[in-house]
């Protein structure tokens, strides 16, 4: 039983600086009100990216930057975002809508490369 127990605090305490350590991310580069951003690797760590509509059309194809690629995002615009697989928009390949007002996703379902924000 003591050997088990050993595995089991590593395990607690893993959990807990790695829920830490994305907490503290979150907190240093906040996604605003009226934002859509994305993160580089999941529990929204690296360089932040913004989009709203002071940089995008609404219905229109947002790609991300070359080199850029997502792997979490939070939507905290008021209207619905739609995030692809391709940075063309392509219904072609993975897509899925996230509703405004504050939806977050630490771990998307696939890397995102586009996205477009749509009329209310």
């Amino acid at each position: 039983m003591k050997i088990l127990a050993i595995p089991v605090v590593i395990t607690a305490w893993l959990l807990i600086s790695t829920t830490t350590t994305a907490t503290a991310t979150a907190e240093t580069q906040p996604c605003e009100r009226g934002e859509f951003c994305l993160w580089p690797t999941e529990s929204y760590g690296g360089d932040i990216l913004r989009v709203a509509l002071a940089t995008a059309n609404p219905n229109e194809c947002v790609p991300l930057p070359d080199g850029f690629d997502a792997r979490s995002f939070a939507n905290r615009s008021k209207r619905p975002v739609t995030v692809y697989q391709g940075r063309d928009c392509s219904t072609e390949a993975e897509f899925d809508t996230y509703p405004g007002g504050g939806t977050f996703v630490p771990e998307s379902p696939y890397v995102v490369r586009g996205v477009q924000i749509w009329d209310d």
